[in-house]
Formats: structure tokens, sequence, C-alpha cells
């Protein structure tokens, strides 16, 4: 992602865009990714985010991105209970700081994970332009087809109107969800039962008739859900685009997700051994929803998940109109590799658990002295893309290399290096 004028990096995790704010434990657990953004950063720019980097991850990240010590700015936002980021600041004080950091970088643009209706308020009290939107700045319209597309049944209804194919399924309220669930399942062996506002698989319910008669699911009362045909999956994939009014709409990226139980553990790109057909069919679907977002108003990234079922049919599962989890990673690989003299380098990004708590200095050495640290010269190599985990154990990575076989070779020597167990990082 390039830029020349100063960003505020805004790692709204906390958002009522993706998950509603009442799931405070997935919006944590979310938050905890927010230090990665740093891989976003240049000279000028300030990171604003509910939990901060470590001293040591952002010196790495600093170095390997040729960004001088001490010319980024971090600004830490305590997070309250029910509140969006933006709200936050509010609470915290922190408006006029951050009034203060925007006013001494001309043409400082916000930069949003999500687009949520508070951040766009924020920006306007600041007198900030959202990026990449232009002097209009960010429409109502955008908004709403933002917040629509983030929900599964505004996705579906959407689908169909554009002609993408999706799981045969029904939309119902949370009254209506035990009914819909039974009668579902007197048409399939398996159901999947989705809230309407979640992401990364969270909250996802998978039922089969072989279950006891399911009682109440979810809280059954309130909410809209979505009740799917459970199907066979040989893959889980996805295509990463960006639009814009007056912009063609371009594919930036697809690959593979690495899930569990319906959750996403990792990814990698670009997508290979799928038949061509089928990654044209998911650009083409792609590129149809980039137009409909277009039409609305909205600009910036977004994606398309989907499955492919093991008849080789292809099936979208949900649209992601904002930042996603690859996002970040795509944008990180492409400027250190191009930075390196590299073009059109595989990638993945995973998570391994090693047996003993180490800390971030350590692992760090141990991945330069078993020659598995990102390497310029080479244009390969492992980068620890998260910060130090909580808990010294469950570490985020990428690799990155000229091809997915060299990429898995060093995923493999990693897991060696760092005694993780089989299940973790590689499925």
């Amino acid at each position: 992602m390039e830029h020349s004028a100063p960003l505020i990096i805004w790692a709204n995790f906390f958002s009522d865009l993706a998950v509603d704010l009442p799931a405070r434990g997935v919006l944590e657990h979310w938050a905890e990714q927010a230090p990665r953004k740093v891989w976003l950063i240049r000279p000028g720019d300030v990171l604003v985010t509910p939990v901060p980097p470590g001293p040591e991850f952002l010196a790495h990240a600093c170095e390997l991105l040729d960004v001088p010590d001490g010319s980024v700015t971090v600004v830490t936002v305590p997070q309250l209970p029910g509140m969006t980021m933006a709200d936050a600041v509010e609470r915290a004080g922190l408006t006029e700081r951050l009034g203060a950091l925007a006013a001494e970088r001309q043409g400082a643009r916000l930069l949003p994970v999500a687009l949520d209706r508070a951040t766009v308020a924020l920006a306007a009290r600041l007198g900030l332009r959202v990026a990449p939107y232009g002097p209009a700045g960010v429409t109502a319209s955008a908004v709403d087809t933002a917040y629509r597309l983030n929900t599964k049944a505004g996705f579906r209804a959407v689908a169909g109107e554009l002609g993408i194919r999706v799981p045969p399924g029904r939309v119902c309220p949370g009254g209506g969800l035990t009914a819909t669930v039974r009668a579902m399942l007197g048409r399939y062996e398996r159901v999947v039962v989705k809230p309407d506002r979640s992401a990364g698989g969270c909250g996802l319910t998978f039922l089969s008739r072989a279950d006891p008669a399911p009682g109440p699911i979810g809280n059954g009362t309130s909410g809209t859900w979505v009740v799917e045909r459970c199907l066979d999956v040989a893959r889980s994939v996805s295509v990463q685009l960006i639009t814009g009014p007056g912009s063609a709409t371009r594919v930036v990226h697809s690959g593979e997700m690495r899930t569990a139980a319906g959750s996403y553990t990792g990814y990698v790109s670009p997508l290979h051994g799928v038949a061509r057909r089928t990654v044209r069919e998911l650009e083409r679907w792609g590129t149809a929803l980039g137009a409909y977002l277009a039409a609305r108003g909205y600009a910036g990234p977004y994606g398309l998940d989907a499955v492919v079922a093991t008849d080789g049919t292809l099936y979208a599962t949900e649209s992601n109109v904002r930042r996603t989890a690859t996002t970040t990673p795509q944008a990180m690989v492409e400027r250190l590799a191009r930075a390196a003299g590299f073009e059109d380098r595989a990638w993945l990004v995973a998570s391994g658990r090693t047996p003993a708590a180490r800390g971030f200095a350590d692992t760090l050495r141990q991945l330069r002295a078993e020659g598995l640290a990102w390497s310029p010269g080479r244009g390969e190599g492992v980068v620890l893309y998260g910060d130090a985990p909580a808990d010294g154990r469950s570490w985020r990575y990428a690799v990155i290399g000229p091809g997915h076989t060299r990429v898995a070779e060093i995923e493999t020597a990693l897991a060696r290096a760092l005694a993780f167990p089989p299940s973790s990082g590689e499925r």
C-alpha cells in the first residue's frame, strides 16, 4: 500500500461493523491482533490501537520496513465494554490529542480497519479525510452498504441479485430459529447455524439429523440468523479486491483459508491447486460485488469468502467489506519483497504453539541462527508477523518464498526449530 501523506492508522477492532458489540470476548480476541498494523506504517504515521505493540516487536518491524526509530507515534486507547473504539477515544479524553497529531501532519488521512459509523463521525469532527475517499468524503450510502454486506442475510440477498451461488439456506428471526433448523434438517443431513453479524467463523453451530432433537439455539429469541445446508467442503477459499467509485475494481490477491471447525486459523496465497475455471468464477463474483459496492459509494478493500465442495462446485459464503485478516499481511509481503527486488512471492500466515513460554527477542535470535528469518538477499524466510503472544507460546508468523513448495519447506523447518506440535501451523 503506497501513500504520500501521513496516515492515522485506525486499528478499530472494537467495531459494530463485523460483530455485534456485546460479543466482547470475540472483539477482545481480535484486538490482540491490532499490533500487527505496524506493518502499514511509514515515517510520520500515527498508529491508534487498543493494544500497543511491544517495543521489541515495533523495533523489529521498523528495521525490516526501513522506518527510522521514533518516527511513528503510537496512541493506545483504553477499551471500554460495549463501545466502539471511536466512542472509547471520546470517553478517554483523547480526541484533542488526536486532533493535535492530525494538525501537525498536513494532509493526514484516517485509515480504518472497519468503516463503522462512529469512526466516520469522529473523522468528521477531527477534520480528517477517511482513506481512500476523496474530498467529498464518505457517503451515508457507502456506510449503510458496508454494514449490510457484513451480514450473512445482506450478503445472501445481494448475491441473489448478482447471480452469485450460495449454499441453500434460510434467513429467520431468533424466535423462529429452532423451527427453521428442524425444517432444514428435514431436507438436509447437516446444517450450519450462523449469527447474522459475525466473522471469522465465530458463533457457528453445526447440527445433523443424528444429533438429539435441537432445543433453543443461540439466544433463541432475538436477532437475525441464517441456517444453511452444511456442504461437504474440499477447500475454503477467498479473493480480496479493492474498488471505488470511478475506479476499476481489481483483484489484489486470492488464497486458501486454513480452518478448524469452521473458524479461520491461517491463509496461503496465491490460490493454487484449484481448477482455473473455479478461480475465474471466484474472481468474477468478487468483481461483480465490487461494482455493486462502488455504485453505492464504497471505496477500499473487501473480500469474498467461498468454499469448493467435494463435487467441485463453488459456493460463496460471505463478504467482508473492510480490511480483512489477510489485507495487512499481503501489504507487508509485497512491501518487503519489492524493497528486496523480488516480485510474485508466495506466502502464508499461520500460528504455532511452543512447548514453553519464550520472549520475542529470543525467538527472533533462534530464527536468525537457524537461517529461517526473512532474508532480503534470498527473498524468503519467516517474519514474526504478530507481536509476542500474551502466553509466550502461541506465535503468529508469516512465511514468504518464491513458490508454494519452498514456503512449505520453510514452514516445516520452522515447526521443527520451535518444536510446534504436528497440529500447529500446517494442517
